[in-house]
């Protein structure tokens, strides 16, 4: 084929594939990155979307480094029904208020109405701590420890793809406990599950602490989260873990045999992150040439490309399956050999899909036995990444060494921009200039009145997202009330 041949052939970058610039729209940024990527697409029933196959491989490699750190502390995976009958919700009040303007009812099935209404579910407590009054009877019993992974349904008004739509995939934990100490112990643990795995693995630094009682979860009795800065400087809240005491124990009746011989509630908590870690990995460390993906997440995490005119091509084809071959054990690796396509093409695409590595291989790199190396972020000279050669005889040690690289940059440039955009505030007019412009995470103080917790929300759209579990006590006066606080809040506005 000549090269005017394959000119023809190769496609055209139409105004669709253009990406908006961050700084023009960053909303429509995203939204472009996750569509042109082939992360996901719009589905025929509003609100809902298509995991494509790039960002379920995504989703599936965050599922099993957490199943991973779940079994490594004793959790086992189970799985309960999608639907819920209607008269568990109602046997939780407070959780039946905080849920029933998102839920989803099922009405009539086989052409019939039903008896009862059921649920689809929006969450599994109420379903799953029927079944542990059924299981449990004795201290033996204890500790519970299950996990599982599913979908679930919210009815939410504004949808975004990843961020919040009406149906989305995630893990939900529940586990049962002789005493307050031990599940406040699990709750614990789990967060710290939970940071380890955006730091290690997404590469996201995030702060740990708990949220208001406006702000927990319906139902428990502490609710503490970890909460990430994207790049437009909003928080988003990345997981979250509840202790919820009592309520679903004696909800339904819940009790287990003391040791001593009397009867008690079993104490529960239940925990969970979502696919709207996608949606945090895009935000994270996205640029305006598309997704940036951590080398330990990402599906691919090496592209190789060969170069070549038509007399060359089975040579360096050759040289380049030799080259997967090799490093097939140590990397997530494929390789670019479609025709047609400029090299230049498949760099862009390549690039856009946020693979971490990619290896350019021509006739000149195999007889000199090496290999260029493009990484996917990187320091620049003239505008352009700095390339690098590696001989082909060691890829197997500097493949892998440049994905952690990779990976140690990723988190160092987002934990400079945490703490660049990380300011205290003294002053609620200071506070709300700084909202507006640049916004980040504010550190101010607050008395504990939700009363002057709510005026904040109202008159500035910001939320308090966390009171960080390492936060040092200092007294101070209340942003809005002057009344005595002991400890800064961290304020942001949140997606």
């Amino acid at each position: 084929m000549s090269s005017q041949q394959a000119s023809a052939k190769e496609p055209k970058k139409s105004a669709d594939r253009v990406i908006t610039p961050r700084a023009e729209d960053y909303s429509r940024w995203y939204t472009d990155v996750v569509l042109q990527t082939g992360m996901a697409d719009y589905s025929p029933v509003k609100g809902c979307m298509v995991i494509r196959p790039l960002g379920m491989g995504l989703w599936e490699n965050m599922r099993d480094a957490l199943d991973g750190m779940f079994r490594a502390t004793g959790h086992e995976n189970a799985y309960f029904p999608l639907f819920i009958p209607e008269s568990f919700l109602r046997k939780e009040k407070e959780h039946v208020e905080g849920f029933a303007p998102e839920c989803a009812v099922v009405t009539h099935g086989g052409g019939q109405k039903l008896e009862e209404p059921l649920v689809v579910r929006p969450t599994s407590e109420t379903i799953i701590y029927s079944m542990y009054a059924k299981w449990i009877q004795s201290y033996r019993d204890l500790p519970i420890l299950i996990n599982q992974w599913a979908n679930v349904v919210r009815w939410e008004m504004r949808t975004r793809l990843f961020l919040r739509t009406t149906e989305f995939l995630w893990q939900e934990g529940h586990t049962a406990h002789a005493t307050d100490q031990e599940a406040e112990e699990e709750t614990l643990k789990i967060l710290d599950i939970y940071q380890t795995f955006a730091h290690d693995w997404m590469a996201v630094p995030c702060i740990k602490g708990v949220k208001t009682d406006a702000e927990r979860f319906a139902g428990a009795v502490r609710t503490y989260c970890i909460e990430a800065l994207m790049q437009d400087n909003k928080a988003l809240q990345a997981g979250t873990s509840h202790n919820l005491g009592q309520n679903f124990a004696k909800a339904f009746e819940v009790r287990y045999q003391t040791e001593a011989g009397g009867f008690d509630y079993v104490w529960n908590t239940s925990w969970g992150v979502s696919t709207r870690l996608i949606g945090a990995l895009v935000m994270a460390h996205g640029d305006d040439t598309g997704l940036v993906l951590p080398p330990r997440l990402a599906p691919t995490q090496v592209i190789v490309v060969p170069i070549y005119k038509e007399a060359e091509r089975e040579r360096v084809l050759e040289g380049t399956r030799s080259i997967v071959e090799r490093l097939k054990g140590v990397c997530r690796i494929r390789e670019d050999a479609r025709d047609g396509l400029r090299p230049g093409f498949k760099f862009n695409e390549w690039e856009m899909k946020g693979v971490p590595l990619r290896l350019e291989v021509g006739p000149r790199d195999l007889d000199a036995g090496q290999v260029t190396a493009a990484p996917r972020v990187g320091p620049e000279t003239e505008g352009r990444r700095e390339k690098r050669t590696l001989p082909i005889a060691s890829l197997h040690e500097s493949v892998p060494q440049m994905l952690e690289q990779i990976q140690r940059d990723l988190y160092d440039t987002a934990r400079k921009r945490l703490e660049e955009n990380t300011r205290r505030v003294d002053s609620y007019d200071a506070f709300k200039t700084l909202i507006e412009d640049p916004g980040g995470f504010l550190l101010a103080h607050w008395c504990g009145n939700p009363a002057c917790e709510a005026r904040v929300k109202e008159e500035t759209k910001a939320t308090i997202r966390c009171i960080a579990l390492q936060a040092p006590e200092e007294t101070g006066a209340c942003l809005i009330c002057g009344g005595a606080s002991r400890r800064r809040a961290h304020f942001a506005r949140a997606y």
